[in-house]
């Protein structure tokens, strides 16, 4: 359920120069290597819709800090830029499958698959960033937990969460992260209008 936000784009470019270009933008914003939940939520907000990608902000930084050190260092960062940029399905939704299992046990429950839904929808519905979604946040849990909790243990496992997205594009759409959140920049306001899923 990615939002719009500015993704440096391929303009015809390489894989190597787009991966540089977010580089840059990375040690220009931090040039200590390192950014913190603090700085990223500045970052982050400035590009989205404020204060209302706060939540969602500290989501996706928890996935970036691999270590849970509580900082994002750049290969950390760059790793995950390249992944969620080059990376197979599979991968994508590995790196998607982090975000939602806020307490790294390998499962996804419906209050941790909520909780990143509403700060998704908090965020998208403020900013208009998605086309508008005829179902809540709740609502759109219970659907993916229908489709994907396929032994029906109240729990999505990393192999359930995979299969039921490849097997089902509003599923993956929903669920995928968009490289643009993972962004570290301030953009122009003009500037925020990279393509948006539902």
């Amino acid at each position: 359920m990615g939002q719009a936000a500015t993704l440096p784009g391929r303009r015809g470019g390489s894989y190597v120069t787009e991966l540089y270009e977010w580089s840059r933008k990375f040690i220009n914003e931090c040039p200590s290597g390192l950014i913190t939940l603090h700085e990223f939520q500045r970052h982050f907000c400035d590009g989205t819709v404020g204060r209302e990608s706060a939540e969602y902000a500290e989501e996706i930084f928890r996935t970036l800090d691999n270590n849970g050190d509580g900082v994002v260092d750049f290969r950390e960062y760059v790793v995950a830029i390249s992944m969620l940029i080059e990376g197979s399905a599979v991968e994508k939704l590995r790196w998607s499958f982090k975000l939602y299992d806020k307490d790294r046990d390998g499962a996804i429950t419906r209050a941790e698959m909520l909780d990143i839904m509403q700060a998704v929808y908090k965020m998208s519905v403020t900013g208009a960033l998605t086309k508008p979604n005829p179902l809540t946040a709740e609502e759109c849990t219970n659907r993916i937990f229908v489709r994907l909790d396929k032994d029906n243990n109240a729990v999505i496992s990393l192999e359930e969460f995979i299969e039921g997205a490849l097997d089902d594009d509003w599923i993956r759409e929903m669920l995928e992260c968009d490289p643009s959140t993972v962004k570290v920049e301030r953009p122009l306001r003009s500037d925020t209008t990279l393509g948006a899923h539902e």
